[in-house]
């Protein structure tokens, strides 16, 4: 949607109320996709050419006492316009206008100058992480195509991303990828901790209206409102999700008969597995990549407490990658407000070769049907999760912490190792779990095809964690599709960790 087919007050502040109106408006018309008029200088770039585009840190807005605005530029993959305006205090929302002195456009464009309707890309935020130095802002959110954008805290280095929606998402047919197109940006007060951001979101199938309130830290979080307005019936819809990549674990790619990678880095992964949690449990599943096909993998929930894509491995030795830093790279838990009711947490696995790109998606997908002319109002918060154990966001169960499988040949080994028995190394910290060795801790296990067989549980004193090995023994022939595999720690009958779930 082009900035002047939005509808902005006049001489009041926009509120999330108003763009829940334009919301509306928008699904009850025809969906008008966004004009393409991107001059060809800025079509033609290149990769290298578009990243020599960079915003002069001088002409960057400052909000409040500790945050400050910068833009980007529009060009190579970021061909879509979006409306971005100022909204201060009192009064109505100011747009901001393009200009070609904003940015030091490299030398592909050395010289050019470009409309002022041109208009931006997406924007970022900087904020003063130490109060003590309020000059030294440091980016920590980004909003930069489609309904992406990208969250970290003070001491982590951005990794996966968050979405507006995600429509059809490992569906029959196309994906779609609804846009946010248009922001309003409010001014905080000077000594404002947090900022608030509104947006229009907008695709074929789906109008929507947001509210970001974001407060940055150790740990940034950001409480989300939206309110959505279908135009069309929606089979799938997933709601507040997540996007990530992962190559390849301490389990190799992970899939059965997936081929290794030849890369001197152990691991290379932004996320490293989905936790589900509700009231009565919480679930591990590691991620995998290697399969011939994408693969959707569905966890039930009535009342669903969170989920959420963590990085939970976050030592360099693990890595090897100085530049990238997956170590330092955040997972993001959801923790739903209202609006979500009974539906699954869904898991969508693509195979890939390539790091740059994005293979995971996670979503909560709601039972209720979405048809239009419906509105679904939505609440939740959205938390960057650094190193574990978080008790403040995740409850106090004992966490798995790695996963790694071999031949359960290992006194006798046989060349290739029988297919036929498979030992399953699993390692559990956190709270919970006993200090001294006699512990008197059992095992839970249970396989969907075979058996799980002669689980055995022993205190690790090196990390002062528990490691379960259990041998799977595959059923013959194997099933269509995957296995599924469950672990957790018992004690006197009670849960204390949380429960391992992997498709084998």
């Amino acid at each position: 949607m082009a900035a002047d087919t939005l509808d902005p007050p006049r001489d009041a502040p926009m509120t999330f109320e108003g763009v829940v109106a334009q919301a509306r408006r928008l699904a009850a018309s025809p969906y008008r996709p966004a004009p393409d008029d991107l001059p060809a200088p800025l079509a033609a770039l290149s990769y290298d050419g578009y990243r020599a585009i960079t915003f002069r840190p001088d002409a960057a807005p400052r909000l409040g006492g500790s945050f400050s605005l910068q833009l980007f530029h529009r060009g190579f993959l970021q061909k879509k316009r979006v409306a971005l305006f100022l909204q201060p205090p009192d009064g109505p929302p100011q747009p901001i206008l393009y200009q070609s002195g904003l940015f030091d456009l490299g030398s592909d464009l050395a010289g050019q100058d470009f409309s002022r309707d041109l208009g931006f890309a997406g924007f970022r935020l900087h904020h003063a992480f130490d109060d003590r130095k309020p000059a030294h802002q440091e980016e920590f959110l980004v909003f930069l195509g489609a309904s992406y954008f990208r969250l970290r805290g003070k001491t982590q280095e951005y990794g996966l991303s968050a979405r507006g929606a995600a429509i059809q998402t490992g569906g029959p047919g196309a994906e779609e990828f609804p846009d946010f197109t248009a922001f309003w940006i409010c001014e905080p007060k000077a000594e404002a901790r947090a900022v608030t951001i509104l947006a229009l979101l907008d695709s074929p199938s789906l109008a929507g209206a947001y509210r970001f309130v974001v407060e940055p830290g150790e740990t940034s979080r950001m409480v989300v409102t939206a309110s959505l307005h279908p135009r069309a019936a929606i089979p799938r819809l997933g709601l507040a999700p997540l996007t990530s990549m992962f190559l390849h674990g301490e389990n190799g790619p992970g899939a059965r008969g997936a081929a290794p990678f030849d890369d001197f880095r152990p691991q290379v992964h932004d996320s490293d597995g989905l936790v589900v949690a509700t009231k009565d449990d919480r679930l591990w599943r590691p991620l995998s990549n290697g399969r011939r096909d994408p693969q959707i993998s569905a966890f039930r929930v009535d009342s669903l407490d969170g989920f959420g894509l963590l990085q939970r491995e976050r030592s360099f030795a693990a890595y090897l990658d100085v530049q990238a830093r997956h170590e330092a790279r955040p997972g993001l838990w959801v923790t739903p407000q209202a609006g979500f009711g009974a539906g699954a947490v869904q898991l969508f696995e693509i195979p890939s070769r390539e790091e740059y790109m994005d293979n995971i998606v996670a979503a909560f997908v709601p039972d209720a049907p979405v048809t239009a002319g419906s509105a679904l109002d939505l609440a939740y918060t959205l938390a960057t999760i650094g190193a574990e154990p978080d008790t403040a966001v995740l409850s106090a169960l004992a966490r798995v912490v790695s996963t790694r499988v071999g031949s359960a040949e290992r006194l006798r080994p046989t060349t290739p190792p029988s297919p036929e028995r498979r030992l399953y190394v699993i390692d559990f910290e956190g709270p919970g779990l006993p200090t001294g060795p006699d512990g008197d801790i059992a095992a839970e296990v249970s396989a969907s095809a075979g058996a799980m067989v002669d689980p055995v549980v022993e205190r690790v004193p090196q990390t002062g964690g528990w490691r379960l090995y259990v041998e799977w023994r595959p059923a013959t022939p194997l099933p269509p599709g995957d296995v599924i595999l469950r672990a957790r720690l018992m004690r006197g009958g009670r849960p204390i960790s949380e429960t391992w779930d992997n498709a084998a």
